[in-house]
């Protein structure tokens, strides 16, 4: 509980992810979706086409009956149509049996088969020509006919007879029920069987996510560092970008235990002085605290600054311009060092991807070193190299031997303890340039002859 007697958070809350929705059943409904169509306008233009094919074919045996009746048939001396071969069909002669035939001419007595009995065929008055003719009669009000007819002129007769040809459509209609019963069980059943298989893929295809959550959750329980498990190739930058995540965090946490020694250390000393100062009841004790406790507030503000520096890694917004920091830190040193002489050499229209106080600091260690440990005479190049800003800082001091090059970036070490100091310089700038991805290094100056420190820092346009 916090003092105004609010009930404090707990670090253990749950954090309750909102979601838009399954991804899977968003696959599913969709692919569903998509199937459902296609199949309904893949069914109605198949059934179109093969209910076509049937009516085709029960036309056909009309036209076959047509073509032998007109064959068959000729004009006597009685003015009367005759055969000469009978329709070979039993059902042309039992009534009412659904296959029909008829001749018959306007003005004239209609000539019908027996299956017709006391019915006769429609003269549709409409037919003009001689070509054949297959429509659908409703003129039987239970029973509703396919016919064919065409005109044709017998030799000798004055007229034109119509010749006719009806079959009951009850048949065909059936075998056109039954196909398309046959076509709507068939793609009812495919639609099922691919749904199910859109189901199985969608949840196969989505399977690796799932490793990716089982990986997360050893990591967390500390079973692993990093998901190690092999991907597809599609999961496999998502899993790349989560590992460089997870690295990311790592070297934050590590430079955050780092800052926290920086500061143990650099607060060790004046506190080891207040103690015994205090312990000796030395005469200048208020003096002595005073003293220390602004070194060690130089030093917090310091490392909180180095903090903030962390939180403003990879901001595309942090930049500033080279020349104005380094023309600042050159003035301000030379201040501290008058008899020191400073050269600063390269172009002056160079960006770079830092803060300004995170730059100021890291070139204000640099030549403040160079100035404390040289001869005299200090040189500052600049100039940018494929994407980098080099800072090249020589002095003509002693150098630094190359075995403890690499120690000197230790906190607090010192090879020359007779001059005031922390021994935290030279780590300062290492930490900083790489929270902004950058580098130091240490050389031997050719023209100086002392001590080359190179920083590299990412350029800006």
């Amino acid at each position: 509980m916090d003092l105004s007697g609010t009930p404090a958070a707990s670090d253990t809350t749950p954090f309750v992810t909102r979601t838009t929705g399954s991804l899977s059943r968003r696959m599913i409904v969709i692919a569903a979706v998509w199937i459902s169509l296609l199949l309904t306008g893949g069914g109605f233009a198949l059934n179109r086409v093969l209910a076509n094919a049937v009516t085709r074919s029960f036309d056909d045996q009309l036209e076959y009956v047509l073509t032998a009746l007109i064959a068959s048939a000729e004009f006597d001396s009685e003015q009367q149509v005759i055969f000469n071969r009978e329709p070979a069909d039993q059902r042309f002669l039992e009534a009412y049996s659904g296959l029909y035939w008829q001749v018959s001419a306007k003005g004239a007595e209609a000539f019908p088969s027996r299956s017709l009995w006391d019915r006769r065929l429609q003269y549709r008055k409409d037919h003009q020509d001689m070509a054949i003719h297959i429509y659908d009669s409703t003129q039987f009000p239970d029973e509703k006919l396919r016919v064919i007819e065409r005109d044709v002129r017998l030799p000798g007769s004055p007229v034109r007879w119509r010749f006719q040809v009806a079959g009951s459509r009850v048949a065909l209609d059936q075998q056109i029920r039954a196909l398309q019963q046959t076509l709507l069980i068939s793609f009812l059943m495919l639609a099922l069987g691919l749904i199910v298989m859109a189901a199985l893929q969608t949840f196969y295809g989505l399977w690796p996510l799932r490793k990716v959550r089982e990986e997360i959750a050893r990591m967390r329980s500390g079973q692993s560092r990093q998901i190690d498990r092999a991907m597809p190739v599609e999961v496999a930058p998502m899993v790349e970008e989560l590992n460089g995540l997870i690295a990311h965090n790592e070297r934050q946490a590590e430079e955050a235990r780092r800052h926290a020694g920086n500061l143990a250390h650099a607060l060790k000393t004046p506190l080891t002085v207040i103690m015994n100062a205090a312990t000796a009841n030395a005469a200048d004790l208020g003096p002595t605290v005073i003293r220390e406790a602004a070194t060690m507030r130089r030093q917090v503000d310091h490392h909180l600054a180095r903090a903030r520096a962390v939180g403003r890694r990879g901001n595309a917004h942090s930049r500033c311009d080279v020349w104005p920091s380094l023309e600042s830190v050159e003035r301000a040193v030379g201040r501290l060092y008058s008899h020191v002489r400073f050269d600063l050499d390269g172009p002056k229209d160079l960006k770079v991807h830092v803060e300004r106080q995170d730059l100021d600091e890291m070139l204000g260690n640099l030549i403040e070193n160079a100035a404390k440990y040289g001869g005299g005479s200090v040189f500052v190049t600049v100039k940018a190299q494929a994407g980098f800003v080099e800072f090249l800082v020589e002095d003509d001091g002693m150098g630094i031997p190359e075995a403890d090059r690499v120690r000197i970036f230790d906190r607090g070490a010192r090879l020359d303890t007779g001059k005031p100091g922390t021994g935290l310089g030279l780590a300062i700038v290492r930490d900083v340039a790489e929270i902004y991805e950058g580098t130091v290094s240490l050389e031997e100056s050719e023209d100086l002859g002392g001590l080359l420190v190179r920083l590299r820092l990412p350029a800006a346009v």
